[in-house]
């Protein structure tokens, strides 16, 4: 898998995070925000995950696989449904917002495979289909839980409401992806 066919500059990236975070804001406090001015790079269509914590726990994650809008609109859309409409959580409030830690992960196209084997833990993440089951685990979760690739296939089926090893029986499909994942920590203001 050749990987996201573009990189990021940091000011790119702090107007991805700052378009979160604003995109939040507005929704919280019902007031329009001055976004920031989109790159060129910032138009194309590409998938994207907005992960919010809060003391260093998970608070919201959604995302889009598929690349439907340009990477901009995604940012505004995904992290507005993670801020308040992730089903496992309560919608975030305005005393926790100046506390929330937004990071952002922007995909590459899925990849489907063939070969477990082709899988790169910490490069790739993974998403698993069955049936009309289907469950997704960014590149970063198994790096963060020191998983091995079986525990790393074993979370996935399981996110996706399947045994564990389902991702060895026959009609399951496996893809994959790269990200190119930040934080407010990674990049250097100005």
């Amino acid at each position: 898998m050749s990987g996201i066919d573009f990189t990021l500059t940091d000011k790119e990236k702090n107007i991805l995070l700052t378009t979160a975070k604003y995109a939040i804001s507005s929704d919280l406090y019902d007031r329009k925000e001055n976004y920031p001015r989109p790159t060129s790079v910032l138009r194309q269509k590409c998938g994207a995950f907005v992960t919010l914590t809060l003391n260093h726990n998970l608070r919201g994650c959604i995302g889009y696989v598929i690349a439907a809008k340009p990477l901009i609109e995604t940012v505004k859309d995904v992290a507005v449904s993670a801020a308040f409409h992730d089903p496992r959580f309560s919608p975030v409030t305005k005393k926790e917002f100046d506390k929330l830690k937004i990071e952002i992960s922007v995909l590459s196209p899925l990849e489907e495979i063939d070969d477990v084997n082709k899988i790169k833990v910490g490069v790739h993440g993974i998403v698993i289909r069955k049936g009309f089951a289907s469950g997704l685990l960014l590149p970063q979760v198994a790096t963060e839980y020191n998983w091995d690739l079986h525990t790393f296939l074993n979370q996935t089926c399981r996110k996706a409401g399947l045994k564990s090893d389902a991702w060895k029986e026959p009609g399951t499909r496996i893809e994959i992806f790269s990200a190119i994942v930040f934080n407010e920590d990674d990049i250097k203001t100005n």
